[in-house]
């Protein structure tokens, strides 16, 4: 690492901190004000945006980027108006700062209240989403926090360009230069010296595979905010109703299998798993799922493959290791496991997820799948666990939260998705007439 890009690093930050103060004293209108702005900015440069997508793509396809990561990098008109809705959706949220969260007067007499207040200035390090991009900085001004932005160096050119578009907009609508902090440097090294900056950086928010979350615990030394790694589990109960499950699993599979809602892990009671696979293994064949499973598993493939030749996709299926259990695939693969029962599914999300997203699937009318469901809810550790539903749902937007800065995955602070609620912090005010303490 060079000391100018160290001193880049820093300059940047600083300009945030700087930024920050001034940027928690501004009213509500005025950083709504600001927030419109950069949502008409981003639509009146979507040209330029596009262009420099263009060129990240191009450079992805040329080193061999898998199609998940390429899904995640690609920009369009579609997805630039979505950033732009999502800039102009915070708009219309309640203020995050100076809620009354607790009043109250002392045996001492002091009037005691707990205001809400900015965080600071919060740093975000993600990969190859240019989306994150509009999302941290939205999020971040209307939680009157600053930010610095470093993108992974698939998508460099659309996050600069992204990141140039909102400051200027936002410095324009009245938000103090420097609010909106972007790294450029592809360098990895430029990471490690914004997560190392205590004192200059309140929080570290990174988003992205497990490697990066991992490397930012390690080796930050500011509070980090660890987020998104996804071994997500899908539990099917013998009592499940067949058609309703495989809906369920083929949505929270295949809907979109780079993101870190999508599920990794099947889980099948074995009372169930012949009479249940089969036909969900063809749905997924179809959808070109590559299967990991165990033995019971493989064995219904085959009944799943007799009954589809000679029409349809191949069923690609292998017998699944242990390090298939704890693998984000983030692509067409899925793990399928066939469990005792309850306890054993319980046991093997406890072992190998990520405190995520889990879902069970089972007959809420039968007093068996009742016990099943209250287990399950109860005994499972994870951000959000689901009754009969798809993990697909675990997004800020689907929780009414607005754009999301991430997803939590830890306990303090936040858990789950997380937005302006999130990035905020309290203080007590204290209130006196001339009380002293003996």
């Amino acid at each position: 690492m060079t000391a100018s890009l160290e001193q880049e690093v820093r300059a940047i930050a600083e300009a945030a901190k700087a930024a920050a103060a001034p940027l928690a004293q501004t009213s509500a209108d005025v950083r709504n004000n600001a927030l419109a702005a950069m949502a008409a900015a981003l639509r009146a440069n979507r040209v330029d945006v596009l262009a420099a997508n263009a060129q990240d793509m191009d450079a992805a396809r040329a080193a061999g980027t898998q199609e998940s990561l390429l899904d995640r990098l690609m920009l369009d008109e579609a997805r630039i108006e979505a950033m732009a809705g999502a800039l102009e959706e915070l708009v219309a949220l309640p203020d995050p700062l100076g809620r009354v969260q607790e009043q109250r007067t002392l045996e001492s007499g002091i009037q005691l209240t707990r205001v809400s207040v900015p965080l600071g200035v919060v740093a975000v390090v993600y990969e190859a989403r240019p989306n994150v991009t509009a999302d941290a900085a939205g999020i971040c001004l209307k939680s009157g926090n600053a930010c610095v932005l470093r993108g992974g160096s698939l998508a460099a050119k659309s996050c600069a360009a992204i990141a140039h578009v909102l400051h200027d907009a936002a410095v324009s609508a009245g938000m103090p230069a420097g609010c909106i902090g972007s790294i450029e440097s592809t360098d990895r090294a430029a990471a490690d010296v914004l997560m190392s900056l205590h004192g200059i950086v309140d929080v570290l928010v990174p988003r992205g595979g497990a490697g990066l979350i991992r490397h930012c615990v390690e080796c930050a030394k500011v509070p980090v905010i660890e987020t998104g790694t996804g071994n997500c589990h899908v539990y099917v109960h013998e009592t499940a109703d067949f058609a309703r499950a495989r809906n369920i699993v083929v949505n929270a599979k295949c809907r979109r299998y780079g993101v870190c809602n999508a599920c990794e892990t099947l889980l099948v009671d074995e009372a169930a798993a012949l009479d249940f696979l089969p036909e969900l293994l063809g749905l997924l064949a179809d959808k070109g799922v590559h299967i990991h499973g165990d033995e019971l598993a493989c064995k219904a493939a085959l009944a799943a493959g007799a009954d589809r030749l000679p029409v349809g996709p191949a069923l690609r299926i292998e017998r699944a290791t242990e390090s298939d259990w704890g693998t984000e695939y983030l692509a067409p693969d899925l793990a399928v496991r066939c469990v005792s029962g309850v306890d054993q599914a319980i046991a093997h999300i406890n072992r190998y997820g990520t405190k995520h997203s889990e879902a069970i699937v089972a007959d809420e009318g039968s007093a068996a799948g009742a016990q099943a469901i209250e287990r399950f809810v109860n005994e499972v550790d994870a951000a959000a666990v689901y009754v009969n539903a798809s993990t697909a749902f675990t997004d800020g937007g689907m929780f009414g939260l607005g754009a999301e800065i991430g997803i939590s995955t830890q306990k303090l602070h936040v858990r789950g998705p997380f937005a302006l609620e999130g990035l905020t912090s309290y203080k007590y005010v204290l209130r006196g007439t001339g009380q002293v303490r003996a």
